[in-house]
């Protein structure tokens, strides 16, 4: 009974069409896309993600882990605006033409919203700039809300016979984060031009979204590292105009902020910056549940 069990069984999974138990398979640049890509995908997707909450995504290496990955994506999910322009047209060198630029399984979230601090001039003397604007367009909610929209026609396009799945979804993701933007909004309403220090510019549309004010930035130039007589100069700066607090990411080196911490006497923030960044930022809305928190507390 068992080995005639067995065979019936082997029969049905080989007649069984491949859509049944075929996922779509997403190559993620960044964790807040693959955070995303959960919400939207859930159990019709497999996600592999290129970098972490500790790994600046300007620079990692082409590991034969992430090749290997790209080549069997059927979607590319990344920020764009230049942000993996190291590394991300090597690896699409050995991916599929369905994953190609202007194809429907090429999606760069940037291509997707306005982008904030669009050079007037391309200068390369003027640090680490991107040419498309800030590529960081995750720190602001309303941008994600766009990118999810965009994101579901992908899915649905590339995967046709659940797209009342994926767009279910969208309408169940898009009422609670609608909900939790008027959250945070009100709970935020008090930092309004709260000044900060930031180590890197990639804190643009969070500052934009909260109209915190930046008064201050420890890289003299985008990209580059901070140097002691630049410090110098934000210690003069900040005498003038004082902030409340000093912001990094988690990939970036805390003793500058420490440094200016001590010296200013304001608080060192790191902040969560992506899905991952702490283990308060699980997914995207404990991402913002925490951001808001932290410069809430520092902003008393």
């Amino acid at each position: 009974m068992n080995r005639l069990y067995s065979v019936i069984i082997a029969g049905l999974l080989i007649a069984a069409p491949l859509s049944a138990f075929a996922d779509v398979k997403i190559f993620a640049c960044e964790p807040e896309w693959e955070s995303l890509a959960k919400e939207i995908g859930k159990d019709k997707v497999s996600i592999k993600t290129a970098t972490s909450a500790f790994t600046d995504p300007h620079h990692i290496r082409s590991k034969p882990s992430l090749i290997a990955a790209i080549r069997r994506s059927d979607l590319v999910f990344c920020s764009g605006n230049s942000l993996e322009v190291g590394w991300l047209p090597i690896l699409l060198e050995k991916a599929k033409e369905s994953v190609q630029y202007g194809n429907v399984g090429y999606l760069m979230a940037g291509d997707h919203v306005k982008a904030l601090e669009v050079p007037e001039v391309l200068d390369r003397s003027h640090g680490d700039v991107h040419p498309e604007g800030n590529p960081h367009v995750h720190l602001n909610p309303y941008n994600i809300a766009k990118i999810a929209s965009e994101l579901t026609k992908r899915l649905s396009d590339i995967d046709k016979e659940n797209a009342n799945f994926y767009q279910a979804n969208l309408k169940s993701f898009s009422q609670k984060w609608d909900s939790s933007i008027k959250k945070w909004e009100a709970k935020a309403a008090s930092l309004k031009g709260m000044p900060i220090v930031v180590h890197h510019k990639n804190w643009a549309y969070l500052i934009d979204w909260l109209g915190l004010k930046q008064v201050a930035t420890l890289e003299p130039k985008p990209g580059i590292p901070p140097s002691a007589s630049h410090l110098e100069k934000v210690i003069t700066t900040l005498q003038e105009t004082p902030a409340k607090a000093v912001i990094h990411a988690p990939y970036e080196s805390h003793k500058p902020s420490n440094w200016l911490s001590e010296k200013a006497s304001i608080p060192a923030l790191k902040l969560a910056f992506t899905v991952g960044g702490n283990d308060k930022a699980v997914d995207l809305f404990s991402l913002y549940d925490d951001t808001i928190s932290q410069l809430s507390e520092a902003n008393k």
